[in-house]
This record gives C-alpha cells, structure tokens and sequence, in this order.
C-alpha cells in the first residue's frame, strides 16, 4: 500500500540493495516503492522463489550459507528478516565469532566484506528476549565491532495503517562514517484503519465456518473515541469450542490477530472474524492487504502456501515508514 506522499518515492533512486531471507519480498515491495534497485536476493523456500520471481522478475538464490560473500554485489542497503536461531553465547567476547553457526553469521559475513551504508533487520518480538537478551546484545555488538551505529525499536503494525496487530523488532545499522548519532524509530502515521475496509466481497463458503459450538457475548458494546472510530486493535467477541488458539472470533471494526506461518484451531494462521455477518477465515488476498501488499502482487494458487508466505512476512508499512523516517531526519545514505 501506497500511504506516503509521493514526493518520497524516488529519493533512493541511486541506491541498489540486498534482499537476504528474501521470503515473498516484503523489503522488496518498501525499498522500491523509494526508487531503489534489488541486485541480488537469496531465499531458500522454494515457493517463495517462485513468488518473489513471478512479482520482480528476480529469482531468489537459495541456502545463503553456501553463497560466497564475494558473488554478491555491490549494494548500500541490506535488508534481512533472518530467523532466531538459537545462539551460543561464551559470555565472554560477545561479537562476531559468537555468532558462527547460526545465520546471523552469514549476514555479519556479508557485512564485514561489503559494509554496505544501511542495515535494515527484522524478528519475531521476543528476539529482544531471546536468553535473557543476549542474544540482542551479541547482534548489536557484532554490527557495531563492524562499524555500525545501531538502533533498535519493537514496532506494532496496528499504527502503520493496516489493520493487522503485529509487533516486531526493528533493528537499524548506519555505517559510522555517515555520522548519526542519533535515530528516532517512527511511532505511529496516524492513520485509522479497520480490517472490514481490506475484505474481499468473497462468496467462496470454504471460509466460512458453521458448526453449534459458536458463542457470540451477549450485548455488544464497544468503546470509541471521539470520531466514532474503533480501537487499533483485535476485538474479540466470541469463541468456537473452547476458545484455544485458533478458536477466537474476532470484530470486522477492529484489527486482525497476528498471521501465523502455524498454528492450530479451526481458525488457523488467520483468525476468525465475523464479517457482514458470516464468522469466517480471511481470504490470501486479504492476509496481503492487511501486510501492506498492493492488490497487483501475485498469490500463490495454493491458499495454504499463501497463508504461511504472509505469516512470515515483514510488514510493508512499518518498513515504509521507517524508511520515512530516514529522509525526514536527514540522514544521507
């Protein structure tokens, strides 16, 4: 989704950058949306090559621990949602070579040989909490011993104008001859959104759940603010079975849960919601719009496959934002 001013769009338009851990290419659709280029992207999931081919022309090189450093090329942006493999932690030098044996280590390798001007990280929230915060400790010492001034902040995506709740860790890498000292991560672009204006008129019933176990609360009421507007935020309003993961109903006015690549319940990776007055799952194309991807970008045929690509995948807004964040700081990257 478009939700910038267009004088933005092409104020990186002299920058290339790298797409590690690429999935469906959610950096991808950010950074261009600036006017930068994509030189090389690497992703080992077979579908998510496929996807990430059929929107950018670009095919994903897989397992990145077997890619030489030095086949890269040259770019000033790296982005990475790597995943939290587990790390093990000497206690004592707490920096590069702490890192090897997990894929942290491949992106501090690209790092070290490139030393590309910006780093742009994502995970999970609880990657802040990950061994009771070493691991964070050990990810931003090694950027800074490869000199980095690094930055970090857990964003929602409720505030970023899609109707999704999803918290992430951003983590930011400024090369120190660019002289920052310091950044503001963005808190909110104040737009008011509601998952009911992301739904598809869809009549395919295999969303729709219908089965006598349905509790819907009794005499709804719901706090809004001054406007009339609805919380930023799921509003849950009854429960299938008994209510355990997957098994949540929640309000079409309100946001949607977290996708999820797994889980369980009859309402799995989606949620449940009650939508013009049927409770069903979300369709793919609604999981894209509530991650920020434009109605043109092409889904996987496998409505499953689909649901896992946008249960991993970063947020575009969030990263548009903070990218936003980037100019009106004046930062020269």
């Amino acid at each position: 989704m478009d939700i910038f001013d267009k004088s933005y769009r092409n104020k990186f338009k002299s920058l290339k950058f790298i797409d590690l851990f690429a999935g469906i290419g959610g950096f991808h659709q950010a950074l261009s949306s600036f006017g930068t280029k994509c030189v090389f992207a690497s992703e080992w999931d077979k579908h998510c090559q496929d996807i990430y081919f059929k929107n950018y022309g670009i095919k994903p090189v897989g397992d990145i621990t077997e890619i030489s450093e030095q086949t890269i090329p040259i770019h000033d942006i790296l982005c990475a949602g790597f995943p939290c493999q587990a790390f093990s932690i000497s206690g004592k030098q707490l920096g590069f070579n702490d890192t090897r044996g997990t894929l942290f280590f491949d992106i501090a390798r690209i790092i070290k040989y490139h030393k590309p001007k910006l780093l742009i990280l994502e995970n999970v929230k609880n990657f802040a909490k990950h061994d009771d915060g070493k691991t964070l400790v050990v990810v931003k010492k090694t950027l800074c011993d490869l000199g980095y001034v690094v930055f970090h902040k857990i964003l929602n995506a409720s505030n970023f104008g899609v109707p999704q709740k999803r918290e992430r860790i951003y983590i930011l890498g400024l090369r120190n001859d660019l002289n920052v000292k310091n950044f503001s991560f963005p808190t909110s672009n104040g737009k008011i959104t509601k998952l009911i204006d992301c739904c598809t008129n869809t009549d395919d019933e295999s969303y729709v759940i219908n089965r006598g176990d349905i509790h819907i609360k009794d005499n709804l009421k719901f706090e809004t603010d001054m406007f009339g507007n609805f919380p930023q935020k799921p509003i849950r309003i009854g429960t299938v079975n008994k209510g355990g993961q997957g098994e949540r109903i929640y309000h079409e006015y309100g946001h949607a849960i977290t996708l999820s690549a797994y889980g369980g319940g009859v309402g799995a990776k989606t949620g449940l919601y009650l939508i013009n007055g049927k409770i069903r799952k979300l369709t793919p194309r609604e999981c894209a719009r509530i991650t920020g991807f434009p109605d043109e970008f092409k889904l996987h045929d496998n409505k499953n496959i689909s649901y896992k690509q946008f249960g991993n995948s970063v947020v575009i807004n969030v990263l548009q934002n903070i990218l936003k964040e980037i100019i009106d700081q004046q930062i020269n990257i």
